[in-house]
């Protein structure tokens, strides 16, 4: 639990010191959002922290994207744990992505893993590619 809220609060910190830096910039257009992790449960405080920068960014709040990727993706399979996740996601406008790269790697069928969730072919290169195009993005 304490980890869950330390992550939160750098997460948090961090974003907004990235969005103080960019005032004049902001005001001009939407705001969107990547986040790559490695853990599920880190999906928590990164739903939370996309609820408060709705509420910060108001009208220029963009996309936000959760990017899974490495050996956590075996665990997508357990429906019951999922679906929590994928509920709060939703009401956050938070979409939920998993690593392609990832599901092969640690041999798990994209057919076993709740249809909320998009896979995309490599996690990080998806990253990136929304980096180019201006998301702000932090690993965690």
């Amino acid at each position: 639990m304490k980890k869950l809220i330390l992550g939160l609060f750098i997460l948090t910190l961090t974003f907004t010191n990235v969005l103080n830096a960019q005032t004049s910039k902001q005001d001009q257009h939407s705001h969107n959002y990547v986040v790559l992790t490695k853990k599920i449960p880190q999906l928590q405080p990164i739903i939370l922290t996309a609820e408060a920068l709705a509420k910060e960014d108001g009208k220029s709040f963009g996309d936000f994207q959760a990017i899974i990727c490495g050996k956590t993706v075996q665990d997508i399979k357990d429906n019951e744990m999922m679906k929590d996740f994928i509920e709060k996601a939703e009401k956050a406008h938070v979409k939920i992505v998993v690593c392609g790269f990832s599901l092969k790697k640690f041999k798990v069928n994209k057919k076993d893993i709740p249809i909320e969730l998009e896979v995309v072919d490599n996690g990080i290169l998806h990253d990136f590619q929304l980096q180019k195009k201006g998301y702000l993005s932090i690993e965690l």
